[in-house]
């Protein structure tokens, strides 16, 4: 069964830091350009980072570039998100989501498999 699986969302304060993970079961990370993706509420969801197969190419939206980092160990077949220097507009469900291609994309529809999200909240 294919699954994903997030972690590490939590309530930061401005300016403070998490690292989010995406642990992956039935199938194999690194066959897959994974992304990161997030919904605040009223919103839609958007693109943050991801990571390709093949190369390790990586993206990353205007609002989170240097801030955020995402990589992935093969090994332990799980994605991460490290987040820093966190703000209020930041809060929201994160998503990591796997497509089967090699090559990355910031659009929702070209991802196959999706996880259940977890609720990350910058707030003083």
């Amino acid at each position: 069964q294919v699954q994903l699986v997030e972690s590490g969302g939590g309530l930061v304060q401005p300016g403070g830091s998490l690292r989010l993970s995406c642990a992956a079961s039935g199938f194999t990370l690194d066959d897959y350009a994974i992304g990161w993706f997030r919904q605040a509420p009223g919103q839609e969801r958007e693109g943050v980072s991801c990571i390709g197969s093949s190369d390790d190419s990586t993206y990353y939206a205007d609002s989170v570039q240097g801030r955020f980092t995402i990589s992935r160990d093969n090994a332990k077949n799980t994605v991460y998100l490290q987040m820093h220097s966190l703000k209020p507009e930041d809060t929201a469900v994160y998503y990591c989501a796997a497509r089967s291609s090699s090559v990355t994309s910031g659009s929702p529809g070209d991802y196959d498999y999706w996880g259940q999200g977890t609720q990350v909240t910058v707030s003083s």
